[in-house]
């Protein structure tokens, strides 16, 4: 049996992460997702359990004292993290798992599970198409759109720590190199094992 890889994905707001992480998981219903945990209030059409682990302020607050998130991080003035124990219940069951994280949230799950992290950075093709598809999303207001933006070059500063990088600037070209780099690292696995 293969080894189970953590694949993690990160980008800034707008670079398609999410959409491509779900085509990914359709690709690979072998794969499972990793449902972060948030302290932000359920959007419209969100499902907890699937979506998020929607939790109070409180209780996000107690799982950070007593160590039960591999990484979390305050973004925009909420909470978001990985739970311990849904990463070590795909590891220990032999699934690899898909996640859609920050940049910080990313590293963190290297550094936690050095061996089996594999980290990809999806880039925008520039600033100005980031701009836009954050605009034309309409799900942000100005103020957070804003705080989005100045985000952005801290998370470009990051990829440089990263193990792989695709450039979105066709959607299906995207799922198509981000689906050769999971198939390449499964394939590694398998090529260590019969050697």
């Amino acid at each position: 049996m293969n080894e189970p890889k953590l694949f993690v994905f990160s980008a800034p707001s707008g670079c398609g992460k999410t959409t491509i992480a779900h085509a990914i998981l359709q690709r690979h219903p072998e794969m499972m997702f990793s449902v972060s945990a948030t302290s932000r209030p359920k959007r419209p059409n969100e499902v907890d359990g699937k979506d998020y682990f929607f939790i109070s302020l409180e209780e996000f607050m107690n799982n950070i004292r007593i160590g039960a998130l591999v990484e979390w991080e305050e973004i925009y003035g909420n909470y978001y993290g990985t739970l311990r124990h849904e990463v070590e219940r795909a590891l220990n069951s032999g699934f690899s798992m898909v996640f859609d994280i920050d940049v910080k949230g990313a590293l963190s799950i290297k550094r936690h599970y050095p061996e089996q992290a594999v980290l990809i950075f999806i880039e925008p093709p520039s600033l100005n198409e980031l701009i836009h598809r954050l605009k034309n999303r309409k799900t942000e207001d100005s103020e957070s759109l804003k705080r989005r933006i100045e985000r952005v070059p801290m998370e470009m500063e990051q990829r440089v720590l990263f193990d792989e990088h695709a450039v979105n600037d066709n959607l299906e070209k995207a799922i198509a190199d981000v689906d050769a780099i999971i198939k390449r690292y499964s394939d590694e696995e398998q090529l260590t094992q019969s050697v």
